[in-house]
């Protein structure tokens, strides 16, 4: 224990790296042996799958890329209308009987212009063996449903109504039409298709009713198109967090809509027409004006005058126009002066194609450009006009735009908002919806029965941006990839030399759910488009059981992020930080593919896409909706999951455990030996130290490459001389051991949210468990539902504390008392199964799959736990200090990190480097 302040891990180095050199040397033979088991397993289980689906193959890691739940979750089933799995447990989900795993219905919005399509997918996850069953039934509750409300994904397509034969087609090989979740065949045998029932608003419902019937054999069920709108608004306005946002001269902020203060509001449609819709609440509402000038009169006199074959060729044109060539300005009438005694500067248009009155040009000799432009603001300032005066009529100051007119057109909003903002002087707003085009087909599709939809919150839907094709307004160069396997074929047309990517157009293979979100059926022509490009929709998820954590002091204040990318240096920074890091993740993806040279493609996939991605949000940060350093930290792991990178560092990860887990019993010993003031003080020094472990920071992989493990130990040790930067030990230790003789209450429960895998979990915060565990406190282990970088996962941890257990009996007991260890344990160090008297040690998942945590949205099972704790320990950098740095909590919360990152330091802590956090907060 000489040199480095006495810290126990170090007077053992010699083993610790000996071991690590034993497995390192061996680790690639052994994956060997483990993927050849893994293959044969496959093998032997390929013909029996029917008859053994609980057995071997449920070990296999989830393949689906939504969120994974745990086998601790209702695994329940639709099969003629019988639950399966545990009933007792909460929120079951009932599937449909003889469905596939993909799980589909939709509903139709068919305008006279444009189709627009919502559908629902699900895709099951393979049930995986959960050891924290027992843990998960003890410390969770709830109530059951009388129904289910359905988890999986909303996706949003849509189609030209002159091309319906195409959307038919879609609908048709996706077999959308065979997929319904509908209450009326929840206790009864599969439908008959004769009598298969879709819902569907707009005229097109009506008017095309027997094409449907004739080409997919299904009948239309009819809803009422204002009913639709003002539902399908109600629903985004309460269930997406940024969903609304103003657009003025090209910047949009995203509003935070208060529920309880959200009606009265105006909701103006333009589609093919234009609708004023008064909303007073949840299916009160009255349609109070409207105009037949709209997006139908604009697509129509600018294809007579322009000969555009599209609406979105329209829209671009627009973008290169000019309309002064053709509008009348003030300026023009006053000699290039404004008119400023009633307020109209010399720019407003006074008369929309006014010169082409006095010019003595024909059709042919104006720029298609410039009509457009004149004919978009001239459609677009009489539309925010007239809405601001029924806004006025009826005292409202908040005032909705949809329909696809709009689609996330930059001036087409801008040209709104400045009509409502001039006529009102300011007192009015306009805002926007992400989802603008689709509140018809939404509110159609939230007309089946019992969906369960109206029950969801904000904090249940999780909206993710598929990656096979992003926007990036250019092109993606790169030598074509050849044949995929079949789940990816559609990556071709992405890495094909020269295609054009204009939107995210993953296209799935019949049968399948889509890796991605907005998909098309390919038409003429090579180019991957998407007219919902410039919507930035992604696809919405369903995750009935996240929950908002309930010790946040005030969740409506509440802000994960802690680093603000509006400012365009420090996005700037942070993209170039996730940029340089790509090779290496790219590297570590691939070899944990076993190097293949499908994984090489995929890999090659996935970096140009996601750098394709971090483009278009560098072009528009606001693109996806509010940006911060957290959620591009889980796009980016998103975006390995779509590209079926589902662990990239799961080798690193186990020889780093098994490394890491060959020391502990030493390092154990020598805390034992200490007393109570210097053990805890080791023990937060040791959470600091082992936390430089981190292959998400450049300057860890850095020296990783330079040096074993205890060599970036002994560096790390000799950075935890007190003071740290932020040092709040002394009020911490007040808490835990008291002062002046008084000895405090120990804590009921702690939380601790763990970060990474090998010494971070096993050195640091293992240690740190123990000692709660030894005071009478209840430890609860927060992991990651899904593997990101090499933190931890809820699924490997009980492994872990397994090993750890087999040579420490406190932890054993309480591994037993927690339900991680299910069976009496054959090597433990006194050979005998005592009554367990011991407070559990328990293991649950947060709900993400992120380096960062968003306290918003948790797992239902994190709740459950939280509700009795009085202490939260956050670790490391993605969930103390990316995240969560800033917020308050009811309980005590400790916040432990070494900071890897120069920038973050100094904008942080004002600090260097490898400098340290411990901060401590007492109950709000």
């Amino acid at each position: 224990m000489a040199g480095l302040t006495g810290h126990p891990v170090l007077e053992i180095g010699d083993k610790f790296e000996e071991l690590q050199n034993n497995i390192f040397n061996n680790n690639k033979n052994k994956e060997v042996i483990d993927k050849a088991g893994l293959v044969v397993k496959g093998e032997e289980n390929s013909n029996n799958n029917n008859n053994n689906q609980g057995g071997e193959r449920d070990m296999a890691p989830p393949t689906s890329n939504s969120l994974h739940r745990s086998g601790s979750r209702p695994q329940l089933d639709l099969s003629k209308a019988a639950i399966q799995g545990n009933s007792e447990e909460r929120d079951p989900t009932i599937l449909l009987p003889n469905q596939s795993d993909d799980i589909s219905h939709f509903a139709l919005d068919i305008g006279g212009s444009l189709i627009k399509l919502v559908y629902f997918s699900r895709h099951e996850g393979q049930s995986i063996d959960d050891k924290r069953k027992k843990t998960v039934k003890e410390i969770s509750n709830g109530s059951r449903r009388s129904y289910p409300i359905l988890g999986g994904r909303l996706h949003f397509v849509k189609f030209e109504t002159s091309k319906l034969n195409e959307c038919l087609d879609f609908i048709s090989s996706k077999q959308l039409h065979n997929g319904r979740i509908d209450s009326h065949y929840w206790n009864s045998e599969a439908p008959n298709k004769e009598n298969a029932v879709i819902k569907a608003t707009g005229g097109g419902a009506y008017k095309f009713a027997d094409l449907f019937k004739e080409r997919l054999g299904v009948s239309i069920d009819k809803e009422d198109e204002m009913d639709c709108l003002v539902a399908g608004a109600n629903f985004l306005l309460k269930a997406i967090r940024h969903e609304a946002f103003t657009h003025m001269e090209g910047h949009k902020e995203f509003v935070q809509i208060d529920h309880n203060d959200l009606f009265p509001y105006l909701l103006v449609n333009v589609g093919s027409g234009v609708s004023m819709i008064k909303v007073d609440g949840d299916g009160k509402f009255q349609r109070v004006s409207g105009t037949n000038v709209g997006g139908g009169t604009y697509w129509g006199l600018g294809r007579l005058l322009t000969k555009c074959n599209s609406f979105d060729e329209l829209l671009e044109l627009s973008q290169r126009g000019d309309n002064r060539t053709i509008d009348m300005l003030v300026g023009d009438i006053y000699g290039g002066m404004d008119y400023s005694k009633i307020g109209l500067s010399a720019s407003t248009i006074a008369s929309s194609f006014g010169k082409a009155i006095s010019d003595k040009k024909e059709l042919e000799d104006h720029r298609p450009e410039d009509i457009s432009l004149s004919l978009l603001r001239m459609i677009s300032y009489n539309i925010g006009q007239i809405s601001y005066l029924n806004a006025l009529r009826f005292g409202l100051k908040r005032i909705f735009f949809g329909g696809f007119f709009i689609r996330g057109h930059a001036y087409t909003m801008d040209t709104i908002s400045f009509a409502v903002h001039f006529w009102s002087q300011g007192q009015a707003q306009a805002m926007f919806l992400r989802h603008e085009g689709f509140l018809g087909a939404l509110g159609a599709f939230m007309s089946y029965e019992k969906l369960g939809l109206d029950d969801l919150m904000v904090h249940q839907l999780v909206e993710r941006f598929p990656m096979g094709a992003p926007y990036t307004g250019g092109k993606i160069h790169g030598p074509p990839l050849g044949n995929l396997n079949e789940k990816i074929s559609w990556m071709e047309k992405f890495v094909l030399k020269g295609t054009e990517i204009t939107a995210p157009v993953p296209m799935a293979p019949p049968g399948t759910t889509a890796l991605g979100g907005f998909e098309v059926p390919s038409s003429k022509g090579g180019t991957l488009r998407s007219d919902a490009s410039a919507l930035n929709v992604g696809v919405l998820h369903l995750v009935p059981t996240l929950e908002v954590f309930p010790l946040l002091a005030n969740p409506k204040m509440y802000e994960p992020n802690t680093i603000d990318l509006s400012d365009h240096c420090e996005l700037e920074y942070w993209f170039t930080v996730l940029s340089e890091h790509l090779p290496d993740l790219v590297d570590k993806a691939v070899a944990s593919e076993g190097g293949t040279d499908d994984a090489k493609r995929r890999g090659d996939a996935f970096a140009r896409a996601f750098s394709a991605h971090l483009a278009r949000l560098m072009e528009e940060p606001a693109a996806y909706g509010k940006l911060g350093l957290a959620n591009l930290l889980e796009l980016r792991e998103e975006c390995l999951r779509e590209f079926q990178f589902l662990d990239a560092y799961r080798s690193i990860k186990q020889r780093e455990n098994e490394v890491s887990l060959a020391v502990l019993p030493d390092l154990l010993m020598e805390l034992d030996r200490m007393d109570e003031e210097a053990r805890l003080l080791t023990l937060i020094e040791g959470v600091l130290a082992a936390n430089i472990f981190d292959w998400g920071s450049r300057a860890c992989v850095d020296l990783y490459h330079k040096g074993t493990i205890i060599d970036i130990y002994r560096m790390s040790r000799n950075k935890m001389q007190r003071p740290w930067r932020v040092d709040d030990f002394d009020l911490f230790r007040e808490r835990m051991l008291g002062s002046e003789g008084k000895k405090p209450r120990p804590h009921k429960r702690a939380l601790l949210f763990v970060d990474n895998s090998g010494a971070d979990v096993v050195l640091g915060m293992l240690p740190l468990a123990r000692e709660l565990l030894r005071r009478g406190t209840e430890v609860v282990l927060v992991a990651n539902s899904l593997p990101a970088l090499n933190d931890v996962t809820a699924m490997e941890l009980p492994d872990i504390v397994a090993e750890a257990a087999k040579h420490c009996d406190i932890l054993r007991r309480a591994a037993e008392a927690g339900g991680l260890l299910v069976d009496a344990m054959t090597n433990t160090l006194d050979g005998s199964k005592e009554n367990c008297s011991s407070v559990p040690l328990m293991v649950v998942e947060n709900g993400c799959g992120s380096p960062c945590i968003d306290l918003r949205q948790v797992s239902s099972e994190l709740a459950s736990a939280a509700k009795h704790a009085d202490l939260i320990i956050l670790e490391g950098m993605g969930r103390a200090l990316h995240t969560n740095f800033n917020a308050w909590f009811k309980c005590e919360a400790l916040k432990l990190a070494m900071v890897k990152n120069q920038r973050l330091a100094e904008k942080l802590i004002k600090g260097e480097i490898y400098d340290c956090v411990c901060r401590y907060e007492p109950a709000s």
